[in-house]
């Protein structure tokens, strides 16, 4: 019988020691452990490392040959090393 794991319902987060991962945001590498966070949490980590952004910027997930994917702060996305996001003002019309 598996334990139910309080918090997230991811089923790899049970790990003792999760793999740090390198990703981008706004070009600027930002650190965190595990492979599985929300738009929140991806922002939070991004501004304690100094990347000039706000918890209330809109968060795309970069893709090369598609349309940039739109990320809620509540959304799970799956980060790699490869994953670039862009974090921009609601008010930036660029």
């Amino acid at each position: 019988m598996e334990t139910p794991i309080h918090g997230h319902e991811h089923g790899h987060n049970h790990q003792p020691h999760l793999q740090e991962v390198e990703f981008h945001v706004n070009n600027k590498p930002v650190h965190m452990p595990g492979h599985v966070h929300t738009g929140l949490e991806i922002k939070k980590a991004a501004i304690a490392q100094g990347v000039k952004i706000k918890l209330d910027f809109l968060l795309y997930l970069e893709h090369e040959h598609q349309p940039n994917e739109p990320i809620g702060d509540d959304q799970d996305v799956k980060i790699t090393q490869h994953s670039r996001f862009r974090a921009i003002g609601d008010d930036d019309n660029s």
